[in-house]
């Protein structure tokens, strides 16, 4: 027997079609685009899981070929992982690891390109300040004071500065400018704070210039 709709069904129906007809294709795409979205962000996530993995793998390889002292292989793997994965934390782990290594070796130049790579390509910021550090160390090995001085007058996390100061401190004393040498001592003094050993170090560097430092910690 024939189901048979009542009035107010077939009104509810001809309501129905006539919205769908309205709106229909649009709630389509705005379906397959949701949907769309969903599985790129999936597919996103899965493709920076891949690469972390890789990155990790490759970075061990690193840390294997450092161990034994193998300079070129460290910096052949570590120039794969730059280019394949520049963008992971794992690359500028390795760029500290073979500019280390190189820096061993005496290979400065070595040493210099791969921490000029973490500072331009890093993606975490104290990995960024730690290679800029120490191609401040590189430069001084090789006299360049202007260009280390530049690169400490770079920006900085907050919490490197008074290692910054010293470093300062350091290059300015070796150009022979003593009494600003003195004033970035005396920052890197008071911004260590007693608990830290390397304080004792900077006061060394402070005395040996004729600036001494008070009981309460203050430069004078």
């Amino acid at each position: 027997m024939a189901h048979h709709f009542d009035l107010e069904e077939q009104e509810q129906i001809a309501q129905f079609k006539h919205f769908w007809d309205t709106w229909g294709a649009l709630i389509t795409w705005v379906v397959i685009i949701v949907m769309g979205g969903f599985a790129a962000w999936n597919g996103y996530r899965f493709w920076q899981g891949r690469q972390a993995q890789a990155a990790v793998a490759m970075l061990d390889a690193v840390e294997v070929a450092a161990q034994t002292g193998n300079v070129d292989r460290v910096q052949q793997i570590f120039g794969d992982l730059r280019k394949a994965y520049p963008r992971t934390v794992q690359a500028g782990q390795a760029g500290l690891v073979a500019a280390q290594q190189s820096a061993g070796a005496e290979r400065w130049k070595d040493a210099q390109e791969a921490l000029r790579w973490v500072v331009d390509h890093a993606s975490d910021e104290g990995y960024v300040a730690l290679a800029r550090l120490r191609l401040v160390g590189v430069l001084v090995q090789e006299k360049s004071y202007d260009e280390a001085m530049q690169q400490l007058s770079a920006s900085f996390p907050p919490e490197f500065a008074a290692v910054v100061a010293d470093r300062k401190g350091d290059v300015l004393d070796l150009q022979g400018k003593k009494q600003e040498a003195i004033a970035e001592y005396r920052r890197a003094y008071d911004a260590f704070g007693d608990a830290v050993a390397y304080r004792r170090v900077v006061q060394a560097k402070l005395n040996a210039l004729g600036a001494d430092v008070s009981a309460k910690g203050n430069a004078t």
